[in-house]
């Protein structure tokens, strides 16, 4: 593949912490650090963290058109350019997933790991019929039974039995504030991207972490990925669609030995280094 052209940087972007370069994409509705918060200074512990907002989350203007996958993946790269990062490894969630993957697509000789979260490569009927409900809820603009939707799905059993009432309905007053305006946009893009024809040309180490009480995105979705990257790792965690929120220690714990396992010298490298 040749070389890309350079974007100019468009999204608000976050830089955390120092070492090997982490990019981070988050899913759809939510934000860098919507997604990644409740793991973001673990992270930033032993790595140098950029992420970017997508469209219509965060500090990023919404869209006034549909997403490209291209798109958000050049973005990502230019963030981690404006930030001196030459090689990084990147870790997507859910609609993150894909953009990961379409950057390590995109730029193979700057990637250096994959770590995939209640990733998918294309939505089967689960995640179209559940895309298409998002997408109408976000543009109605009824914020709060767009949050009962999104709790409903996104979180697994325990999580969510496990809240008293007056937990409920806090936390649902905070989904309902915090659900990206841009919501619309980056759902319709869940409901039609497609990245099976990327997935046998990864060459750099993958780790695949399954949801596996994911009512939104199906463990054979994260199987599927599991087995169609060549030398991927697939690890299990018994939360629903949200393991940063429900179990972050657990996830932290896989993704940076992962990372640890898989580190290089290269990948200290910054743009302008030998």
């Amino acid at each position: 593949m040749s070389p890309r052209t350079l974007s100019e940087p468009l999204f608000a972007r976050t830089r955390l912490g120092s070492g090997p370069g982490l990019l981070l994409a988050h899913g759809a509705g939510s934000s860098l650090a919507g997604t990644y918060g409740p793991v973001l200074e673990g992270l930033a512990a032993g790595h140098t963290v950029v992420g970017v907002d997508y469209p219509g989350s965060g500090e990023t203007p919404r869209s006034t058109g549909p997403l490209s996958l291209d798109d958000l993946a050049d973005q990502l790269v230019a963030a981690a350019d404006e930030e001196g990062l030459d090689r990084f490894a990147v870790s997507g969630f859910s609609l993150g997933g894909a953009v990961a993957i379409r950057t390590a697509a995109r730029y193979p000789g700057r990637v250096t790991a994959l770590v995939l979260t209640a990733a998918f490569a294309y939505r089967d009927n689960r995640l179209a019929l559940a895309s298409s409900v998002w997408g109408k809820l976000a543009a109605s603009g009824d914020g709060e039974l767009l949050a009962e939707f999104l709790l409903m799905v996104a979180l697994g059993t325990q999580g969510l039995e496990s809240m008293p009432t007056g937990q409920l309905g806090q936390t649902l007053g905070y989904t309902a504030a915090a659900a990206a305006q841009g919501s619309p946009e980056q759902v319709e893009l869940v409901g039609r991207l497609d990245v099976r024809g990327d997935l046998a040309a990864i060459e750099v180490p993958t780790l695949v972490i399954s949801t596996t009480d994911d009512r939104l995105t199906s463990v054979a979705l994260h199987r599927q990925l599991a087995e169609a990257i060549p030398g991927a790792e697939l690890a299990e965690m018994a939360t629903g669609h949200l393991p940063m929120l429900e179990r972050a220690d657990e996830w932290l714990r896989l993704a940076t030995d992962f990372l640890g396992r898989r580190r290089v010298p290269s990948e200290f490298s910054t743009a302008g280094e030998e």
